[in-house]
């Protein structure tokens, strides 16, 4: 029990001192993954796109880099990361092309289909109810916009249960696609 706890405090709802060492560890952990989740979206430069459950910012990186004449937005949960992601993607920041919040996953602040594509990573089995934020999710993307919820192994997340789930929130036709570091089901919104 103790245990868990602090892995939760670390990596689950990123707290207080355990949750910026565990940022600073998923940052090394996760930039190759993010970019080969990113590299699958396919997006264009001038694309809008959202990240929930952004963690240190590695993603958020990411999608700046694919979409330098778009828009990337992002919700966290955790002070502590939004603090940490904001610190890493400044420059994107202050230039307008990126936009984080504190925020939940079942409770987006934005307008329905207003993004292009959406993704999450190691963040939808901390979510307090998680067929409600992918909901969220599929209501945010655009129709025919592409989703990505993407696991590490050390996730705990069933690669087998993530079909049902998608299904539950609406998505229909999922793709799995594993990765050297993980796995991650695309679906269209």
């Amino acid at each position: 029990m103790f245990f868990d706890t602090l892995l939760d405090r670390a990596f689950g709802h990123p707290s207080g001192v355990l949750g910026r060492l565990g940022g600073k560890l998923m940052v090394r952990s996760k930039r190759a993954f993010a970019g080969w989740v990113v590299s699958e979206l396919d997006l264009d430069p001038d694309d809008r796109v959202l990240e929930v459950g952004f963690g240190p910012g590695v993603g958020i990186q990411r999608l700046a880099e694919a979409v330098p004449r778009g828009f990337v937005a992002g919700a966290d949960a955790s002070p502590v990361m939004v603090e940490q992601a904001r610190r890493r993607n400044a420059a994107a920041i202050r230039s307008g092309l990126v936009e984080l919040r504190r925020g939940l996953a079942d409770d987006l602040p934005s307008d329905d289909d207003v993004f292009d594509a959406a993704m999450t990573m190691n963040s939808v089995q901390a979510w307090p109810d998680p067929v409600a934020g992918l909901r969220e999710l599929r209501r945010v993307v655009k129709p025919g916009g592409t989703v990505a919820v993407a696991f590490t192994p050390h996730s705990g997340q069933s690669r087998e249960e993530l079909p049902s789930l998608l299904a539950e929130a609406g998505f229909e036709d999922v793709r799995i696609e594993n990765h050297r570091d993980g796995f991650c089901a695309f679906v269209e919104s």
